[in-house]
């Protein structure tokens, strides 16, 4: 574990936000060459929102990973910030591939969909995450307030795989998969500080 965090603090944050693009220029790539499937605005918003969830659970991940000794916090805030512009392109690709930015028909989605509903959720818990990334932000709120502002993650990722389990009406095994994750990074996360608040004092 000492030898994979040395390699961890040897690597570039570029490096992460660098080969975090890649995906979308793959998926640009494949949308020149038209080789993304019969319907390509489908294909670009599934993967969009796929990518968006595996970033946001990745981030999600670090603290976990770094209580069994693997130290990757200093990525956290890239993987994050890639979760939020993944997910930002998944609904720009909403309103304006797919819906043709026919905003009637937008807000009509808006209330008769639930998945759409909390997609939206999603996106919304992320926007101040990503607006209050930065260390002048840290400073401004102070370490406290940030960090309770910062669980709204929770919210994000429980509102992105929802999203997910409703948009694909079963549970494939993808569906399942991230899921999963879900829980078990949230309960992770969770139950050591709901059972130190139980703890009785000695």
């Amino acid at each position: 574990m000492d030898r994979l965090n040395g390699y961890a603090r040897r690597v570039p944050t570029w490096v992460v936000y660098g080969l975090g693009l890649v995906p979308l220029a793959l998926l640009v790539w494949g949308a020149v060459q038209n080789s993304l499937g019969v319907d390509p605005v489908k294909a670009i918003e599934h993967r969009l929102g796929e990518l968006g969830l595996q970033f946001l659970l990745a981030s999600l991940a670090v603290t976990p990973l770094r209580r069994v000794g693997l130290n990757l916090l200093r990525f956290r805030r890239a993987l994050g910030l890639l979760a939020f512009a993944y997910v930002s392109l998944h609904l720009v690709a909403w309103v304006w591939l797919d819906m043709g930015l026919r905003w009637a028909e937008v807000v009509a989605d808006l209330w008769k969909r639930p998945y759409v509903i909390l997609g939206m959720v999603g996106f919304l818990a992320l926007l101040p995450l990503a607006l209050t990334s930065t260390n002048a932000a840290i400073r401004r709120l102070g370490p406290k307030s940030w960090g309770r502002l910062h669980r709204l993650a929770y919210v994000a990722i429980l509102a992105g795989v929802l999203h997910l389990v409703l948009l694909s009406k079963v549970w494939t095994a993808e569906v399942l998969v991230y899921a999963g994750l879900a829980v078990v990074l949230l309960g992770v996360r969770l139950l050591p500080r709901r059972s130190a608040q139980g703890r009785v004092p000695a």
